[in-house]
């Protein structure tokens, strides 16, 4: 057995997070397990690697270690999240229960009408910004829906939502900047009622099933917390990677147009080529063998989802956006026990604006993207629409 090797890469980088492929490629070829001093973190690089660990919570545990810091490693604490089984199994449930493929297909049509209707729209308009009045505006306006939120909520959401993937990072100045602002989203989920959400809502579910005993007193406003603080920001980027790679190459949105079965498909690749999530933490319960190299107990263990999804020992061709490859074993909704409990709503969103361009759009003309570094979320910040050409 050998000590992995090292590292002097700083994983929160600006430059790395704003293009983290070239230092991934760095990384993989160290070895499929590597060590950060300066992040003091064992990070994941090779897909073999990181599905094993992701399935195997036993000796890569969540609980305590998901971020990369220890104050919000505290606040997530009891979550499901931030839980390994079984008591991430029971608090897993009450999620899973409003976000099963059985309970959203009541949704489908009212979610692909929308889009529709949105994309028409901004057809018409010839020229918009992609993130703002797409891939910002339609997930928030289906998750406040869906949650019940009202008032004053809805217009936090997004700021709350990108501040509670922030303070994931290390304490640099991105995450001191966002704590009091996932504060004020903590704290009003601490005290909201079921009362404070539309009636018939997911939010007045997960109260429902704390009422029946289903989750334990006091958790409903901390599952909520997860929909929110988990599921806005990383649809917000996955949407506009979507959209961005849909106008970069105009042959892969002409092979959608003329095969719409191509529509899951494209959006796994989407997920593939461009990651949402850039890192998320681990803990190794014991020492842990990877391929030959060591992990020590107790180390905290960085997996690089990005990395694994670009790994040419596991998909032909990494580097090269194509929707026919139909990749539906990327990493991007993570794998195992903690599969993304969100994935069936972020896939009926997504699917519905990408039905909707394929309907609607020939091409589209892009202007230059801009991406912000961000310390856990990967997403564009503008992207100008600058024409579009109608199917």
């Amino acid at each position: 057995m050998s000590t992995p090797p090292n590292s002097d890469v700083n994983l929160f980088d600006d430059e790395i997070l704003i293009d983290p492929y070239p230092t991934y490629v760095a990384l993989r070829d160290l070895g499929p397990v590597v060590h950060l001093p300066l992040n003091d973190v064992y990070v994941l690089t090779r897909y073999d690697a990181i599905r094993r660990a992701l399935g195997d919570p036993a000796a890569f545990s969540s609980a305590g270690a998901i971020g990369f810091n220890p104050a919000v490693n505290e606040a997530l604490a009891g979550t499901s999240l931030a839980s390994d089984p079984p008591d991430h199994t029971r608090l897993r449930a009450a999620l899973t229960e409003n976000l099963s493929p059985r309970a959203l297909r009541g949704l489908k049509l009212q979610i692909e009408e929308k889009a529709d209707a949105l994309v028409a729209d901004l057809v018409r308009r010839g020229s918009f910004d992609a993130i703002d009045q797409i891939a910002r505006a339609f997930p928030l306006e289906v998750v406040a829906d869906l949650i019940g939120f009202t008032g004053d909520v809805r217009t936090n959401m997004l700021r709350w939502g990108q501040a509670a993937m922030q303070v994931i990072g290390p304490m640099n100045q991105r995450t001191a900047e966002s704590f009091p602002i996932a504060g004020e989203l903590y704290a009003w989920c601490s005290s909201v009622t079921a009362g404070d959400l539309q009636p018939g809502s997911v939010g007045r579910g997960v109260f429902d099933a704390e009422a029946r005993g289903d989750v334990p007193p006091g958790t409903a406003g901390h599952i909520i917390h997860q929909y929110l603080g988990a599921g806005v920001d990383t649809t917000v980027a996955a949407l506009g990677n979507t959209i961005a790679l849909l106008g970069r190459h105009p042959e892969q949105l002409a092979a959608i147009r003329a095969d719409r079965r191509l529509v899951p498909a494209a959006f796994n690749e989407v997920l593939r080529f461009w990651a949402p999530v850039h890192v998320w933490g681990r803990r190794a319960t014991r020492e842990v063998e990877i391929d030959g190299f060591l992990v020590p107990a107790g180390a905290h263990v960085g997996v690089l989802f990005g990395a694994g999804n670009r790994d040419p020992r596991h998909f032909e061709e990494p580097d090269v956006f194509r929707v026919e490859r139909n990749p539906v074993d990327h990493l991007s909704f993570g794998y195992g026990p903690h599969g993304c409990a969100g994935q069936g709503l972020a896939r009926l969103e997504v699917h519905a604006v990408i039905e909707a361009l394929a309907r609607r759009v020939a091409r589209l003309d892009l202007g230059g993207e801009v991406r912000v570094a961000s310390n856990i979320t990967r997403s564009i910040e503008e992207l100008p629409v600058t024409k579009v050409v109608s199917a």
